[in-house]
């Protein structure tokens, strides 16, 4: 065959190679995202404010249907989503409660607590619930939701809220560090055993997010400034930069993305 190919004139060899690629190209060319999102069903966890509201907002701004995961009843049930009642730290109601939701197309396990203690401050009771929302809920979620996406033949996409404090420890943050470095390595094994699926896990890691509360919680200078002269950007991100992060890792233009960290973070860790 390369003999044949040979022989031809260049010019036409040549045409040949960007037919070729060209065919190739369009076939793998992604959807708009507003075509991808259309009508597929999504679970966001921790979706009543700040980066979740955002998230939901953006893929019902898409067409996509969300599950919303509140820990209490907000009485509030937006156009084209269901609001899902569940404690994340009961083990077994958390797993029902998933698995009662049949099969969806992506899933944010964005629903997390920060205890904020220092290394010798740490409290069995801080420690716990803690781990117990950050870390275990987001496993228990992910069993459940990712079993429905494999029966019904769905390659899906499982993005996991963690933080750039989950590489680089700050002060104070004994046990939030320990959860979200936990996040990171749930997050590589579920992309190693659920790959062969066609099932993506992959982290967001946010610096420091301008929610409400986030607002509130880095209000001192004192406590802002020393993370704030680390990003060469000079400003710490907003829910929009969150969303944007998310909406990518979840639709088909991140299909080779599997069991990596988009980090957030205007360059935080580049120094």
């Amino acid at each position: 065959m390369f003999r044949s190919l040979y022989k031809l004139p260049q010019r036409v060899t040549g045409q040949m190679a960007v037919d070729v690629l060209s065919r190739n190209m369009c076939g793998q060319k992604p959807q708009s995202f507003e075509e991808y999102f259309n009508g597929k069903k999504f679970i966001v966890t921790g979706s009543c404010a700040g980066m979740g509201e955002k998230i939901t907002s953006r893929l019902l701004d898409l067409g996509a249907f969300v599950y919303t995961v509140v820990e209490k009843d907000k009485g509030v049930n937006l156009p084209n989503t269901k609001q899902v009642v569940c404690d994340l730290s009961n083990w077994e109601d958390t797993y029902k409660k998933m698995l009662e939701l049949g099969p969806v197309h992506g899933l944010v396990n964005n629903a997390g607590v920060a205890v904020i203690e220092s290394f010798f401050d740490v409290t069995e009771e801080g420690w716990n619930k803690t781990l117990n929302v950050n870390a275990r809920a987001l496993v228990r979620t992910s069993q459940a939701v990712a079993k429905n996406m494999i029966d019904a033949g769905i390659k899906g996409s499982i993005v996991n809220i963690s933080s750039t404090i989950s590489t680089r420890a700050i002060p104070e943050h004994t046990t939030y560090c320990a959860s979200k470095g936990a996040v990171n390595q749930i997050t590589r094994c579920m992309a190693i055993e659920l790959g062969k699926y066609g099932i993506r896990t992959n982290n967001v890691n946010p610096t420091v997010v301008l929610t409400r509360m986030g607002k509130i919680a880095w209000s001192d200078p004192k406590k802002s400034e020393p993370i704030m002269q680390r990003i060469p950007l000079g400003k710490f991100a907003e829910t929009d930069d969150i969303a944007n992060a998310v909406i990518y890792m979840l639709s088909d233009y991140s299909t080779m993305v599997n069991g990596t960290a988009l980090v957030v973070d205007g360059g935080f860790l580049a120094g």
